[in-house]
Order: structure tokens, then sequence, then C-alpha cells
């Protein structure tokens, strides 16, 4: 069987025009694996989010978007092309939502007389809305058109040594001489999300995170954020006072995971934290939520709160050590 690999990333708008972004925002937030409550996403989305938010959000891309396109979508290409480089079999890619799909990106291969092929949704932790929605839309599209495929899937690799050596390393690239605390910033989601996707009924949001061995950590984003954190502090020798760890960009009233990143880039400069840097872990790629909530807005609210240095770290991207990272687990998965 004719081997190929699909990398899977987030997704973007076409172009920072209101209905572009309008049509990705609503594909996106009627993800049930995103908006697990069926009154939001049938009633308040379009009702009251959908008729405005795409205005808002499309002055939010202006910013971060590159003469090439979407900074998401050129970095995803960017990896891409240089894990093609590494292998005689395609490598394509897709995004989770908008363009090029999932759909594209495993006709892509077939027409290539792919068969056997080797899915990498690009999260290095697990969530019900990240890796598990790109493992439902990718069997389903399988199903419906290409039952003949045979797929397999990277699992998160939140705790890979090599992983956390790459990471620990570019931050250290970009670690400022001088600085009061590196700021681990994760994407949040919904508290409830984590235990729709704990099967064992372990898991207790607060309490198990740092017990090991705990069976819910398998699909706990909560534990594999903490995680990292903690093995890239001890990779670059930090002590605990340099090194805090948030959740940004929440949506609606609901319980999210804490403390959240605004808050915490507010109180910091109060406590003394003036020169700081940050790093978004939870991307692979930088976009929307790195480059323009955390580079942008994040930096304004500490430096407005009394802050002096804000250093924002860039994604992992397209470093060649990265690419190296991907090679390894092809290869494993080929052996």
């Amino acid at each position: 069987m004719k081997k190929g690999v699909l990398l899977v990333n987030l997704g973007s708008p076409d172009s920072t025009e209101t209905k572009d972004v309008r049509r990705y925002l609503k594909e996106f937030l009627t993800d049930p694996k995103v908006i697990d409550v069926w009154y939001v996403r049938n009633i308040i989305l379009p009702l009251f989010i959908l008729p405005s938010r795409p205005k808002k959000s499309a002055e939010a891309y202006r910013k971060i978007w590159w003469d090439e396109g979407s900074p998401l979508i050129v970095l995803t290409e960017r990896l891409r092309e240089k894990l093609q480089k590494k292998f005689d079999f395609p490598v394509e890619m897709a995004m989770r939502y908008g363009n090029p799909s999932i759909k594209s990106g495993l006709e892509k291969l077939k027409s290539q007389g792919c068969e056997d092929i080797f899915v990498i949704p690009l999260y290095p932790q697990y969530a019900m809305s990240t890796t598990e929605t790109v493992i439902d839309k990718t069997n389903e599209v399988k199903d419906k058109y290409f039952t003949d495929l045979k797929l397999t899937y990277l699992p998160a690799f939140y705790n890979d040594p090599e992983y956390i050596k790459i990471l620990a390393q570019s931050i250290k690239d970009h670690l400022p001489e001088e600085f009061d605390k590196v700021l681990f910033s994760y994407h949040g989601i919904p508290e409830r999300h984590i235990y729709k996707t704990d099967k064992t009924n372990t898991c207790e949001i607060g309490k198990c995170c740092f017990k090991e061995d705990k069976p819910s950590h398998a699909t706990c984003y909560r534990h594999q954020s903490y995680k990292v954190t903690e093995l890239v502090r001890k990779e670059l020798g930090l002590t605990n006072k340099q090194v805090f760890q948030s959740f940004q960009s929440r949506l609606g009233s609901d319980p999210w995971i804490q403390p959240y990143t605004d808050a915490t880039l507010e109180g910091f400069p109060e406590k003394g934290v003036k020169k700081i840097a940050v790093v978004a872990p939870a991307f692979i790629s930088d976009c929307l939520e790195t480059l323009e909530e955390l580079e942008m807005e994040g930096k304004e609210e500490f430096l407005e709160a009394g802050g002096e240095e804000f250093t924002y770290i860039p994604c992992l991207n397209d470093r060649d050590d990265l690419v190296e990272f991907l090679e390894h687990k092809v290869n494993d998965w080929m052996a």
C-alpha cells in the first residue's frame, strides 16, 4: 500500500473580508466539539454572535495578515514543504475549518495513489476541540468518500522528550537576558470539556493534574498543559518562581479553565513582575490567537498595567528541529 502523510491544522478564513470570516467562524463555531451546548450553537450563535463577531474578527485578522496570506496557512505550508523533502511519498496538508479542507487533502493523496495515510493533528495536547474533532472529521470524510483508505493518527505528543527539547530550545533562542517570568499561555477550553473527554470518570479539575499515572491524563488538556510547562521548565533550568501558566481566549460566561491570561498580564506589574517573556505551547503555528491576541493585545494590556518589557516567543512554526521530530514520527509509523 502506497503511503502518504496529511498534516492537519486549525484553519483560517480565505481572506480578511467579513463574508469570508463569517463563513469560517460559522463552520468553526457550529462544530459541536467546539461549542457543545446546543442552545448556544443553534440559537445564540446565529442570533447574536454571527451577525456582529465576523466584522470585529476581520479587523483583527487584518492586523496580522501577511502578503502571502494567512500566517497559519503560510506557516503550515512551509512546514509541509520541508517535511516533503524528507520523503519520496506525498505529504499534503489540510485544515479542520476552511481551506484546504480535509476532504481536499485526502483527495490529493488518493489521486497520487496513496492508500495508507498517516494523519498528523498539529496539536501537542489532546482536547475535544482540537485533536478529537480532527480525528472525528477525518474519519467522517473517509467513511463517506474514501472507504478504501487506511488511516493512522499521531497521538498527542505533549510529553515526548524530543518535543520538549525542541520547545525548550525555541524558548531559549528568544529569551531575553533579563526577565522576571516566563508566561506559558495555553488556549483555554470550558471546564466541562475536560470531563466530557474523560472516559475513566476519574478527573477532578484542580485536584489530580499533578498526580502521577492518573488514567484521566490521557485525554486531560489541563494536565497535559501543566506537564508541558513543568517539563520545559526543568529542561531550561528555571525555578518555579520564574514560570507561570495561564489560559487565553475564553468565550461566554461558563467556567473555563483558569487562571486567565488577560487577568494574569494585567495583574503581573503590581506584583513586581515587570519584564516577561510569553510563549503559546498549545499552538504549533502562529495564528490570530498568538500574533494578535498575545503579541499585540497581551502586550498592550501588560504595558498599560505598568509592565516594562514584553517579549513574545514565536511558535515552533517550521523550525528544522520540528521537521526532524515529525520525520521521526513518520518513520516510526512506517516501521
